[in-house]
This record gives C-alpha cells, sequence and structure tokens, in this order.
C-alpha cells in the first residue's frame, strides 16, 4: 500500500484574536490601501470581526471576547497563544485525515459565511484552521 499524497494547501490567513477590531482594520486600510471586508458588528455596534485585502494578501481580526464566546472552553488556550492560522483548502476531507490525531479545538463544521470548517491544535500550541469553500 502506497501512502497518500498530503493534501494540497491553497492560502495563508492570519486570524489575530484582539481586543478590538477597528483600530487594526484601519491600520492596514488608512496606511496600506487595503479594503476592508466581512465586518461582522457584535452587540452595541462594534466590529467583533473583520478582514482587510489587497494584493493577494489578507488579514483577519477577531475580538478576544467574541472568540470566547463562541467557544467558551477556550479562553485559558488564547493565554500566549492569540494567533490563529486560517488556511483555505480544496479538500477537507483529506486535511481531516492529515491532522488526525491532533487536538481539536473547533470540530468539523458549517459556517454562515459559507464554507466547513476544522481547527486543530499544532505542536507548538496554535490553533490552526482548515477551511473548504462552497
Amino acid at each position: 500500500m502506497t501512502a497518500a499524497a498530503p493534501p494540497r494547501l491553497k492560502r495563508l490567513t492570519p486570524v489575530l484574536v484582539v481586543d478590538s477590531v477597528e483600530p487594526c482594520i484601519q491600520f492596514w486600510t488608512e496606511r496600506f490601501g487595503f479594503t476592508a471586508e466581512n465586518e461582522v458588528p457584535g452587540p452595541g455596534g462594534k466590529l467583533v470581526f473583520a478582514s482587510a485585502q489587497k494584493d493577494g494578501i489578507e488579514m483577519m481580526y477577531q475580538t478576544r471576547a467574541s472568540v470566547i464566546a463562541d467557544q467558551p472552553g477556550i479562553a485559558k488556550e488564547l493565554d500566549g497563544h492569540s494567533i490563529v492560522l486560517f488556511i483555505a483548502v480544496g479538500d477537507l476531507d483529506a486535511v481531516e485525515r492529515a491532522v488526525a490525531g491532533s487536538p481539536v479545538v473547533k470540530p468539523r463544521h458549517k459556517t454562515f459565511y459559507g464554507s466547513t470548517e476544522l481547527y486543530v491544535r499544532e505542536p507548538g500550541g496554535h490553533t490552526v484552521g482548515f477551511a473548504q469553500m462552497g
């Protein structure tokens, strides 16, 4: 039996967990001409998530409070590890096989924005999310 080829990874997008999204997005839009996208307001109208994109580079920001609200058990996990890597993939089934045995941070799930995602912990302690669109 031959080993399966490793899954093809398409793109890496950092998701930076922060206290406030607005100043982070403004940094990229005002200083570098990025376009703000995917703005998600929370209670009170302040953004809980947003991304900024330009020339194939994308930065995502999410508030610490919204991450904890979505996944209450993760609060302790965010200490010292506030960067989440977000990788778009073509075949989430292949990725799921490749990460078998890794600690699962958030099981495979469908999102409101149309992707199916899986989040695991890599050996360095950081969270890595894999997302298949459509």
